[in-house]
This record gives structure tokens, sequence and C-alpha cells, in this order.
């Protein structure tokens, strides 16, 4: 199989989505102060569907109608929206916006797995060094009780859910997106999204809740859904059609970054000794599996 191209706008692009969506992390942790997960979640894929339908109907045309397309973009709205937002916004209703993205960023760990189990990639020494690594990590990040089921336990499970859920979203998109324009992707995933959450919010949660809701918060669900869904999904797939899945989805390596910072600064988290190092162990573990830091880091050799 062909390697993807890796060049400098790819790197530029993966930074800013990066950027975008620890921001995702900050806004959830401004909304559950209002609403439930799965109004969270509803309101964020349906809103991102209304602005990037009518841009794909002038960029692109009509919606595709065949199908095949809507197979793919269905399997990623489950696997790489409505389970994962649903468990994360769930999951910060008890843990932290930055804990959250450290969490999630196992993702490409779980994405390995995943890639080897449909035999897709090798899972060499290496990678498997990296996940016992960032399995350590996700340990400590627990503090090591995994016997205590409260609350902030249940929701570090649930963003490391979302997490595997992600994960086995890289399989699926390199075998089932190929061909399919990023616009389109994003566009078909998110109405698919908005429809099945529709259901959900209508069938099991209090839609009413939304008159109520503070001005942060509305504030909160329109950038979400603008920038961390809808020009999120756009710059994501771009970069999944051009450098690859396996890429791509290293973008959880750099996401907690600023996930921590506004979490931080704005909404006054703090991060104990344990997350901050089952933190670093975890980012340690995504650089063993990407490999890229491994060959910087090793000395030329020049045949003379």
């Amino acid at each position: 199989m062909t390697e993807a191209k890796i060049d400098s706008k790819s790197w530029g692009l993966l930074f800013l989505l990066s950027l975008i969506w620890g921001g995702s992390f900050f806004f959830v942790g401004i909304a559950v102060h209002d609403l439930p997960a799965l109004l969270i979640v509803f309101a964020r894929v349906g809103l991102a569907a209304l602005i990037l339908i009518p841009v794909h109907l002038f960029n692109q045309g009509p919606l595709p109608r065949d199908l095949k397309t809507w197979v793919a973009c269905g399997g990623m709205a489950v696997l790489n929206n409505i389970l994962p937002f649903t468990a994360i916004a769930w999951g910060q209703h008890y843990i932290g916006s930055g804990l959250a993205a450290v969490i999630n960023a196992t993702t490409p760990m779980f994405g390995a797995v995943f890639m080897a189990a449909f035999g897709l990639e090798g899972l060499s020494l290496r990678k498997g060094i990296a996940l016992l690594l960032g399995l350590v990590g996700v340990i400590i990040l627990q503090g090591g009780n995994f016997g205590d089921l409260g609350m902030q336990s249940l929701g570090i499970f649930a963003v490391a859910f979302a997490s595997c859920c992600y994960g086995l979203s890289t399989p699926w998109s390199k075998a089932m997106l190929v061909g399919i324009p990023a616009m389109t992707t994003a566009t078909c995933q998110l109405t698919v999204s908005a429809v099945v959450m529709g259901i959900l919010a209508f069938g099991f949660s209090t839609p009413a809740l939304y008159f109520s809701a503070s001005s942060s918060t509305w504030a909160a669900l329109v950038a979400i859904a603008t920038l961390s869904t809808a020009v999120a999904y756009l710059i994501f797939f771009k970069l999944i059609n051009t450098a690859g899945p396996s890429f791509t989805v290293l973008v959880t390596m750099l996401v907690p970054i600023s996930a921590v910072i506004l979490g931080v600064a704005v909404l006054h988290e703090t991060l104990s000794v344990n997350q901050f190092i089952g933190g670093v162990m975890i980012i340690l573990a995504l650089a063993i599996i990407d490999g890229r830091a491994l060959r910087w880091i090793r000395p030329q050799r020049h045949l003379g």
C-alpha cells in the first residue's frame, strides 16, 4: 500500500485542528453546567449539519443518493460522533476538560490495535511497547483504584470508551471513505448524526432545558458546532484524504495541550500529580507509536 505524503501543509492543518478540537473540551466544560449530554451533542451535530448542508449544496451540489456513501458516512457518524461525543459530554459532568482531553489522547493506541486487528497495518514490537506504556499511563491517571467505581472513575471510563470508538473509526475510514470528498463525508456524517441524536434527545431527555440555558452555554454550543465540528471535520477529512488516517489521528497528541491550558486558565481546573504523570506517559506512548520522533532524534548515518 502506498504511503501517504506528509508535507508541511499537512502538519499545519494538523496543528490547527488540534487547537480547534482542544477548544471542544473547553466548550463542553461550559455547557455541562446547564445541559445533559444528549442535548449538548444534539445541538453540536444539529447546528453543524445546518451549517454544512447549504455549504455542500453550493460547493459540491446535491447530497449523494447512493447507498454506499451513506453507509460509509453512517458508520463514521456512529463511531466518530454519536457514541464518542455522547460519552465525552457525559464524562465531563464528572471530570475536567483537560483530563478528558488527556484521556482522549489514547485514541491512536486504540487505532493501532484496530488497524492491526483488521490487517490494515502491522503491530510491531515498538507499537506493542507503546501500547503497554499508554495502558500504564491510564492506570496512573485513574490512580490505580479500578475497584472504586465512583463518578469520577466512571467519567474516566466514559472518555476512554469514546477513544476506543475513535480508534475503531480509523480502519473504517481507511476502508470505506476512499474516493468520497471531504466535504461530502463531513456533511453526510453530521446529517446522520443529527437525525439520530434528535431522536435520542427528544425521546430520552428534556429539550425544554435549552430555553433555560445561560447565554454562555449557548455561546459554547454555537462555538462547538461551528468551529469544533463543522470546520474541524472539513479539515479532518481533508487530512484523511491527503495524509491518511494514521497520520490524522495523531491530532490527539496535540489536543490536550490547548485543552489543559484553557481548562486551567478559564475554567480554573487543576491537574493532580497522578494526572500529570499519566498524561506525560500517554503522550510519550503516542510519540513511540508514531515513530517520527524516534527518527528525528536518531543520529543520521552518512555514507562516505
